[in-house]
């Protein structure tokens, strides 16, 4: 796919969206209620992605930036007869 393919997704996606904000005051119950549920679902995907992410960087660099050297892998070296 294409930069521009992506781009014209991208622009048709959030028209969509937009046009659905525009009619959900006249929508029925049960339509804000599945809209606003998979908004939810939306939300807690990508704040559980970015939690993920932060405590994956978090492991692996600490708070300063520097790796900590707890998590390093070490070299098995062959034993020696």
């Amino acid at each position: 796919m294409s930069p521009e393919d992506f781009l014209k997704e991208v622009q048709a996606i959030g028209e969509k969206f937009l046009l659905k904000l525009q009619k959900l005051p006249k929508a029925d119950p049960v339509e804000i209620a599945s809209f606003t549920v998979v908004l939810l679902f939306i939300a807690t995907v990508l704040v559980l992605t970015i939690i993920a992410c932060s405590c994956c960087c978090y492991s692996c660099c600490g708070c300063d930036g520097r790796p900590d050297p707890r998590y390093k892998k070490s070299r098995v070296r062959p034993a020696a007869h």
